[in-house]
């Protein structure tokens, strides 16, 4: 039985930024944030600030984070995607709302679905893909938009 599930995601070298926005975002504690100056200490200084692993704890689920590195191309979209699953639609629609400020692209506005009163698919400023969804047991839909 799976206990719960990790998200890990890698962005492109503005990891310390990435934190703040995602402690924000979902109230998040940030439980470590280590760079790869902090860790290693003949890191080059180019990659001295960037992180080499973050641990949020958003409600009980484990956030990671660390940045690309300037060894490795960075691919958006190859970074990670999750879904969010809330059980209040006004809780969802608050998430998304704050990620849609500087989002890169909106997928699917926040709306009514067959299976969720509030879903949303949002790609934020960093480029991470996110499914906003608000699973309410017994909910029917009245009206589908898509």
């Amino acid at each position: 039985m799976i206990k719960s599930l990790e998200l890990y995601l890698v962005t492109d070298n503005n990891g310390l930024e990435a934190v703040d926005f995602y402690k924000e975002v979902f109230d998040a504690e940030v439980v470590s944030c280590t760079t790869f100056g902090q860790a290693i200490p003949d890191t080059p200084e180019e990659n001295k600030n960037l992180v080499l692993n973050a641990n949020l704890n958003i409600g009980g689920i484990r956030l990671q984070l660390s940045d690309n590195g300037s060894g490795h191309p960075y691919v958006q979209g190859m970074n990670m995607t999750a879904c969010i699953q809330l059980d209040d639609a006004e809780e969802a629609k608050a998430i998304f709302q704050k990620m849609e400020k500087e989002a890169q692209r909106i997928d699917m506005p926040m709306q009514e679905t067959p299976w969720s009163p509030a879903y949303g698919i949002v790609v934020d400023k960093f480029g991470m893909t996110w499914q906003i969804n608000t699973e309410i047991e017994g909910f029917v839909s009245e009206t589908v938009t898509f």
